[in-house]
């Protein structure tokens, strides 16, 4: 019995403090301001281009700063009423995590999801080509990568999510037909709520006035 009551106060304890340090964190959880928005957080599991989880992304959570969560909340919002629902691929990424990046792509031995990720694209060339860098606006917090959902799946934007081809580019003239469409709708719901897409990659938002332009955060997500 009383193992059982210190345990059950240990998970109280645990929890306060889970609370009073994302209450005191410049980010906030995206679930906490819109549990309607889908997540699956790649890089929390092995459903990546490394294969594998990624460092600092200890929990399955999708992170941003309270002005980004709160501006895609209105995109959701708007996707809801044309048909669709947001699904969030990455937000927040601990600069930690793009050190875990940046060693992986030095390591030219590790090419195990090559066939998925970047076919076309030697991997000795994914830092020239600006696929991986030693800085992220992820880290800043008001940085989100998703896509849209009809009937709880994804739709069809031409190339999967971390495509590393020009294909990825939002306009790149070969995506045609439905895949077009659909990129074009992302893009006017995303820039209506106050994002600004980054051109190589379809699925990369930025909030236009995120809080923090200058600071790259390295609190893990746990």
């Amino acid at each position: 019995m009383h193992l059982r009551k210190y345990a059950s106060c240990a998970w109280l304890l645990l929890s306060l403090i889970s609370v009073s340090c994302m209450s005191s964190s410049p980010l906030v959880r995206l679930a906490d301001i819109d549990p309607s928005i889908e997540q699956d957080p790649k890089y929390a599991g092995s459903d990546n281009f490394m294969g594998r989880p990624i460092r600092s992304y200890e929990v399955s959570e999708v992170w941003l700063t309270k002005e980004a969560a709160e501006a895609l909340k209105r995109a959701q919002n708007k996707a809801v009423k044309m048909g669709f629902g947001i699904l969030v691929y990455d937000g927040y990424r601990p600069q930690s995590a793009v050190d875990h990046f940046v060693e992986w792509g030095a390591d030219l031995s590790d090419s195990l999801n090559k066939a998925v990720y970047y076919p076309e694209v030697p991997k000795e060339e994914l830092f020239d080509r600006g696929y991986i860098s030693a800085k992220s606006g992820h880290s800043r917090g008001s940085t989100v990568d998703l896509t849209l959902m009809e009937d709880g799946i994804p739709i069809d934007m031409g190339t999967p999510f971390d495509y590393f081809d020009e294909l990825s580019n939002t306009m790149n003239p070969e995506i045609t037909g439905m895949a077009r469409v659909n990129r074009n709708t992302l893009l006017a719901i995303m820039e209506e709520a106050g994002f600004t897409n980054y051109v190589n990659e379809w699925w990369h938002f930025t909030l236009k006035d995120e809080p923090y332009p200058d600071t790259y955060f390295d609190i893990p997500i746990k």
